[in-house]
């Protein structure tokens, strides 16, 4: 059953409240990805690679017509300690929030978590430089 005929299947809002028991294989890594593990009943994103589709204008509607690859760009820490990745589409340049699962890859939550810190917008080898520049005495002890 293709998206198009799926969409006119359910009434509007149909996944918001129901649970999406589908096993599909992700389109970036081509792992075969179940919702058995995920900690929820609302499995939206390949574990492994972190990446999803472009399918919902408001969660659970699955009304876009982008189909676009949602890719993980960040991580953040919702109110109560529960951590959620951000996804941009590749297409259309959307961003989303999304819980993570219970079995989502944890190196790659926590590479896409380091990665500001490991890729400055400064070269760190100036950084001694920069310090002195905001009134500091420029030492890193």
């Amino acid at each position: 059953m293709n998206r198009e005929n799926k969409r006119r299947s359910f009434e509007k809002g149909y996944y918001k409240n129901h649970a999406w028991n589908d096993s599909f294989t992700c389109k970036v890594c081509g792992r075969l990805v179940t919702p058995q593990g995920a900690g929820s009943e609302h499995r939206n994103h390949c574990p492994n690679c972190l990446c999803s589709l472009h399918v919902d204008n408001e969660p659970g509607d699955r009304e876009s017509d982008c189909g676009g690859i949602m890719e993980p760009v960040a991580v953040w820490v919702r109110k109560g300690g529960e951590w959620a990745v951000i996804h941009r589409c590749r297409r259309c340049g959307e961003l989303s929030s999304n819980r993570i699962a219970a079995d989502d890859n944890p190196m790659k939550l926590m590479s896409i978590a380091m990665k500001p810190l490991c890729e400055p917008p400064f070269p760190l080898e100036r950084i001694e430089e920069l310090t002195a520049l905001m009134a500091g005495d420029g030492s890193l002890n």
